[in-house]
Parts: C-alpha cells; sequence; structure tokens
C-alpha cells in the first residue's frame, strides 16, 4: 500500500466573489516515481468554470510561482474526445452523470469543499505523469479488431442499399458514442476493460456490413484484451452508471454471445 504524503501550497487568484477550495492532487513525476498527494489552497474560483478551468487557474499560478503546473490530459473540451480523464472524489469524471470531466462546472461543488483529483487506476493505464495515463491499450484493442474492412475488389455494395431494421441501428449508434475514456476501466474494481471492448464489438454485430469479420473480430478484441492487463467484469454495473455517455452493459452481454458463437464455430 502506498503511504501517501501531503505537501501544502496556498494559491489565490484575482477573482471576486467565488469559492475557496482545497485540492489535493496526485503528483507523480514520471511511470517509475513515487506519487504523493499535494495539497493546494484555491481561493476565489468560480462557480462558472469548467473543472478544466480551474485547474488551467491551478496550473497559471504555480507557473507564475516557478513551480512545476500539474499534467493532465485534454483536448476538444466538448465532452467528445475523452482525454480529460480524472479521478474527482472517488468518482470517474466527477459527481455528475453523463457528462466527462471537461464538462463539469464548479457549481457541482460548494465553497469550503475539499476535492480529490487522481488518475485513472489500473495496470492497463500506467501513469505517465501526474493525471495522465498511457490508455494507448486501448488503440491496440481497436486495432486488433475493431474496424470493417474496406471491400475494393471493384464488387463493393452502397452501404445505403443495405437495409437495416430501425431498432438494430439504434443499437449500434448507441455503442458507437463510447469515446474510449476509459472511465469504465476506472471505475471497475476488476479494472476490466469489457464495456469498451463489448461497445466496439457491438457497434459492428448489430450491421450486416460487420457481420463477415464478427467472429474474427471479437475473438482478437477479446484476446488483445486481456494480454493488456485489463480484468474480468463480475457485473458489478459501476461502469455503466460513471460512463460518460451511459453506454449499457448489455453490450457486454452481447459480446460474451458473439465470444460464445464464434468459440463454437471453432
Amino acid at each position: 500500500m502506498t503511504t501517501l504524503k501531503y505537501n501544502h501550497v496556498v494559491i489565490n487568484n484575482n477573482m471576486e466573489n467565488g469559492m475557496n477550495l482545497t485540492l489535493k492532487v496526485w503528483r507523480q513525476a514520471n511511470a517509475e516515481a513515487q506519487g504523493q498527494m499535494t495539497e493546494y489552497k484555491l481561493g476565489n474560483v468560480s462557480p462558472d468554470m469548467s473543472f478544466l478551468e480551474m485547474m488551467d487557474v491551478l496550473n497559471d499560478e504555480l507557473i507564475r510561482k516557478g513551480e512545476d503546473p500539474v499534467t493532465f490530459d485534454h483536448d476538444c473540451r466538448e465532452g467528445i474526445c475523452g482525454m480529460c480523464s480524472m479521478f474527482i472524489n472517488g468518482e470517474a469524471h466527477g459527481p455528475n452523470r453523463g457528462v466527462t470531466t471537461c464538462q463539469l462546472h464548479m457549481r457541482s461543488f460548494k465553497d469550503g469543499d475539499t476535492i480529490y483529483i487522481e488518475p485513472w487506476r489500473s495496470a492497463g493505464f500506467p501513469v505517465v505523469k501526474d493525471l495522465m495515463v498511457d490508455r494507448s491499450a486501448f488503440d491496440r484493442i481497436q486495432q486488433a479488431g475493431g474496424f470493417v474492412s474496406v471491400n475494393t475488389s471493384g464488387r463493393t455494395l452502397d452501404a445505403n442499399a443495405i437495409p437495416v431494421p430501425k431498432a438494430d441501428a439504434d443499437k449500434a449508434f448507441d455503442a458507437a458514442t463510447c469515446i474510449g475514456c476509459g472511465a469504465c476501466v476506472a471505475s471497475c474494481p476488476n479494472g476490466s476493460a469489457m464495456l469498451f471492448v463489448g461497445a466496439k464489438v457491438s457497434q459492428f454485430a448489430l450491421l450486416p456490413q460487420g457481420h463477415p469479420e464478427r467472429f474474427d473480430r471479437v475473438e482478437n478484441m477479446v484476446k488483445q484484451m486481456d494480454e493488456e492487463g485489463f480484468g474480468n467484469c463480475s457485473n458489478i454495473g459501476a461502469c455503466e452508471v460513471q460512463c460518460p455517455k451511459s453506454i449499457s452493459i448489455e453490450n457486454i452481454a452481447r459480446m460474451n454471445r458473439e465470444y460464445m458463437a464464434a468459440n463454437l464455430k471453432g
């Protein structure tokens, strides 16, 4: 068990009538270093800020003081890319449901609150620095089979010419909304990636375009998932609750059925 050590830094920005917060942030210089929780006092935080904007304020003040800013992943800041992966007060992406960290606003907290901010915790997501983890395992799982090969033989068929029942199309679309942020892995006590893999398998298994490769797809993706060191699913359901896109665990069941069918086919 890691013994947590605490550093204390007091920071005040120039905003007025905001909240005063205590931030306890995981700081870790690199993958090999011993990490620790560092405490920051941040004053006058606007409730209209997003969580990442609050982190920007913290980092701006740290830089002004000549200190190393907190490293964290971010990109679109529109809830689309899923890079803003933070474990906030013990919950992936924070206390709100159906949102990513960049969509979480400081009005979800109260003046005087203490906020614990940590990276994803999973063997499959090793820490790079501070709050940034290496999620390339998801890329490798996707590359193992999460695609439909393009037929360039000259006998291609227009996708619009293939009838798809609306119920199947809706379920496929729901599965495809997975942004691969890794909240499912971080929320699962087993560190399971089966909600992610189940969503990627389902979005193709439900459509006729994905059927020619369905058995190779699920076998290859599950094999790669296991090789990456993710745990198994025990139907706790935390992944669905804390998924920012509300991906249903029925996709895990569908993936299991696809995998069984692939094994029976041999």
